[in-house]
């Protein structure tokens, strides 16, 4: 793989404490939510940050694969991912699962189906949980 872009992030405190990007555009207080335990102190968790990231991802695979197949996704497209942390079924740890709903406004069902499948292949986060959390794809 030729790498295109590097970043990178420091984080100290764990899930109580904060996350910042080498350049400092990214700072950020991590808190630990209630049903994880926490106190539910403002602040954001490693799974919202992980929905955003694989939102924000998918909705650029989209636009990429829709644009090679000449269809414009409009401005209003979202992608909306919904990240789950629980206890493995095997009692060695916990685990996660996503759920991504995608709407496109204006474009027909099928069309949004079959570039939804082709992101899912194209989308780096897509590819790196390939076949180890499950992912659930939803047109809206």
């Amino acid at each position: 793989m030729k790498v295109l872009y590097t970043t990178q992030a420091t984080s100290t405190g764990g899930r109580s404490g904060s996350s910042k990007s080498a350049d400092g555009v990214l700072a950020v207080t991590l808190t630990t939510p209630k049903e994880l335990g926490g106190d539910g102190a403002t602040g954001t968790n490693p799974e919202q940050l992980f929905a955003a990231g694989y939102s924000a991802c998918f909705l650029g695979a989209l636009k990429f694969v829709a644009g090679k197949a000449s269809v414009k996704i409009p401005a209003d497209a979202t992608v909306t991912a919904k990240i789950g942390i629980g206890p493995r079924d095997d009692g060695q740890g916990f685990g996660i699962e996503a759920a991504l709903t995608i709407t496109v406004p204006g474009v027909d069902r099928a069309t949004v189906e079959k570039i939804v499948e082709q992101a899912h292949v194209v989308c780096p986060y897509s590819h790196a949980t390939k076949g180890n959390i499950p992912v659930t794809l939803t047109v809206a």
